[in-house]
């Protein structure tokens, strides 16, 4: 049974660098789609990153282009989210995700195809 647990998170100030981890048991990280998603308070979760398997092909959501970068360890089967130049708009619980079939381009973003998720880590950034 395939199990993703995050680490990483904490409280930070805007402009502030974090790393998120993702380690992946009972599978091999480089035959997934490994995304992050994070849910702020009230909010929808909504999608962050993702990089697929083989190609290790990466899209980002809009707003953290530029600033996050999604990249993962086979040896370790972790993946991992660097978040530079934070803002207090990234405040939320973010999430590992993990889809074992084919996804498709369109549905990447979407947090309902994805099979298994991590329990979150909590990441706050105060101005």
């Amino acid at each position: 049974q395939v199990q993703l647990k995050e680490s990483g998170g904490g409280v930070v100030q805007a402009g502030d660098s974090l790393r998120l981890s993702c380690k992946v048991s009972g599978g091999i990280v480089n035959t997934y789609y490994m995304g992050w998603f994070r849910q702020a308070p009230g909010k929808e979760r909504e999608f962050v990153a993702i990089i697929s398997p083989s190609s290790g092909s990466i899209l980002y959501e809009d707003s953290t282009k530029g600033r996050f970068t999604i990249s993962k360890d086979n040896a370790e089967d972790s993946v991992y989210l660097q978040m530079d130049m934070m803002k207090p708009e990234d405040t939320a619980v973010y999430f590992c995700a993990a889809r074992i079939t084919y996804l498709h381009h369109s549905f990447k973003s979407d947090p309902l195809k994805y099979n298994v998720w991590g329990q979150g880590t909590q990441v706050t950034v105060s101005s």
